[in-house]
């Protein structure tokens, strides 16, 4: 494990925190920017890390707003995905905690990203409709259904939650399989590995429009156990 990597990742975030954080304060933060700055972010963890990362299907994506769902490994997803996943404006799903961070908080508000205050159904009732108006402006949703970081790999039970919403924005769901995130950094550590060979796999679009929930966590259920635990010798 590498503590200059994990301080190097560290320094990539505050260099693109730092200029959202101006913007806001200048009252002018640009979708265009923080798209930007998310994928040179992306691209400069697995730079940073060394990774070996390999995605396949991002020609199934659709050139429209859709709803990606991954399984959830490490908090290196985030900045995988920014790199390898197609749709040029992404704003991801975060917990309420993360929004009451001083100054941090706002930032996340300022920059699109969605309040997610599962304690609190009017609170996810306005995240719907945050999601939904996102949609409409052509901005694709990230969200996480296991809605916490797996400990060994294996998929957890995927919560309601993020398919009422995925509903709520008529948008299709697209799922993604992550693999190798989780031996960079696991649950509960604070430093990361580098030279770790990562995959994403993006699966093709689901309709929404006249499913059930139950249906639509089944199918992107099996998607992930199939991509993930089913990979052969690969469980995370």
């Amino acid at each position: 494990m590498s503590l200059i990597d994990s301080a190097r990742v560290v320094g990539a975030m505050a260099r693109i925190t730092a200029p959202t954080l101006v913007d806001m304060v200048r009252g002018a933060v640009a979708r265009d920017a923080i798209d930007e700055r998310a994928r040179w972010f992306g691209r400069r963890v697995v730079e940073l890390l060394k990774i070996e990362l390999t995605a396949s299907g991002a020609d199934r994506v659709p050139p429209r707003a859709v709803v990606y769902m991954s399984n959830h490994q490490s908090h290196l997803d985030i900045p995988i995905l920014y790199a390898t996943l197609p749709s040029p404006t992404i704003r991801m799903l975060g917990k309420a905690e993360l929004f009451r961070i001083p100054l941090w908080g706002r930032g996340l508000r300022a920059a699109e990203f969605i309040e997610v205050d599962r304690s609190n159904h009017a609170g996810a009732l306005r995240s719907i409709e945050h999601c939904a108006r996102l949609v409409r402006d052509g901005v694709s949703i990230y969200l996480a259904p296991e809605g916490t970081r797996s400990p060994d790999g294996r998929i957890g039970a995927l919560k309601k939650g993020g398919f009422h919403l995925a509903i709520g924005t008529g948008a299709p769901i697209v799922p993604v399989a992550i693999r190798g995130t989780l031996a960079i950094m696991p649950r509960g550590s604070r430093v990361m590995r580098s030279g770790q060979s990562v995959s994403v796999e993006i699966g093709r679009p689901i309709e929404v429009a006249g499913r059930e929930v139950a249906s639509l966590m089944a199918q992107v259920g099996e998607f992930l156990v199939n991509n993930v635990e089913n990979v052969t010798g690969n469980r995370g």
